[in-house]
């Protein structure tokens, strides 16, 4: 059956619990909205007894589909993607475009990572985790992105560019599944970008060592798997790609959204605070301070 829109729903005992166990993850996890589906579901096996199977982590998604239509489920707590909208901007008339750079200045924001002797970046295998890492990084003036679109040597290419013309070590923290791609792809990242920045440095500074590059794995760990005792599965017998996994037979796999999200902001904020220099990062949120008021101050002499 085809449902259109908002419908009506009328769920099945077993489905209703389904759903209040649902409404608890969220509102467990309210600060860190909204989850992706694949994290609710981990967050179903791991509190609520929920088989791990991906015939349960279809009928999840479908359930909730139908809970979301119903409004059982606010949409908004859940994220989505795929979707790429591109919409001009535009304004009212001029009191309009007043009020909205007036509204910018009061956001204003330096780069956090100026003055640091190693700029951060975070990268996240899942795009659906960006919104959340970005509550961790954002204070930093990190910048989080996906991973998943380093398949491209564009993207890969377009990083080095950036890491060099900055002329700042860079350190990228990622985060990611533990299973052969996930593994394969940060290890990769750092070779194929550092060659990158190596060469381009040579091109630009005639010194191969200008500016440097490297990745350090965040989560998830094989140490990780064991500590949290997060949820695992066999690796995939159509990926031949060499990994050194969990358990006896070091086949063992682990997602990353098996980590719970506020343990998950935890690591990520510790691994961030023990690589950037404090007294750097005060001093620029200072100086930010400072211009923000000037700016303010300036833009009020501005007749709406």
């Amino acid at each position: 059956m085809t449902y259109i829109g908002f419908a009506p729903y009328e769920p099945q005992p077993e489905n209703v619990d389904l759903i209040e166990n649902v409404q608890h993850v969220l509102l467990e996890y309210q600060e860190y909205l909204p989850l992706t589906l694949r994290q609710i579901f981990y967050r179903l096996v791991g509190s609520r007894g929920y088989d791990k199977t991906e015939t349960a982590y279809k009928r999840l998604g479908n359930v909730l589909a139908r809970a979301r239509r119903a409004r059982l489920i606010r949409f908004n707590a859940i994220r989505d993607d795929g979707l790429t909208v591109n919409s001009p901007a535009s304004f009212s008339g001029a009191g309009d475009f007043i009020q909205a750079v007036m509204h910018s200045a009061r956001r204003y924001r330096r780069d956090r990572q100026e003055g640091q002797r190693t700029r951060i970046i975070v990268a996240c295998e899942a795009s659906g985790m960006v919104p959340q890492l970005v509550r961790v990084c954002e204070p930093y003036g990190i910048s989080v992105r996906s991973s998943g679109g380093f398949d491209s040597v564009t993207a890969k290419h377009d990083l080095a560019t950036d890491i060099v013309d900055r002329l700042v070590d860079t350190k990228l923290f990622h985060v990611g599944d533990y299973d052969p791609s996930g593994v394969h792809l940060y290890l990769n990242l750092e070779a194929d970008v550092g060659r990158f920045v190596r060469e381009l440095s040579i091109q630009e500074y005639d010194d191969a060592g200008a500016v440097s590059f490297s990745v350090q794995r965040v989560a998830v760990t094989p140490e990780q798997v064991l500590e949290y005792s997060l949820p695992t599965a066999p690796a995939k017998a159509t990926d031949r790609r060499k990994f050194y996994g969990i358990g006896d037979d070091h086949t063992a796999t682990a997602q990353a959204e098996a980590l719970p999200p506020d343990l998950l902001a935890s690591i990520l904020k510790k691994e961030i605070e023990a690589s950037l220099d404090g007294d750097a990062l005060h001093e620029s949120i200072q100086k930010e301070r400072q211009e923000r008021e000037q700016i303010i101050a300036r833009l009020g002499t501005i007749p709406e």
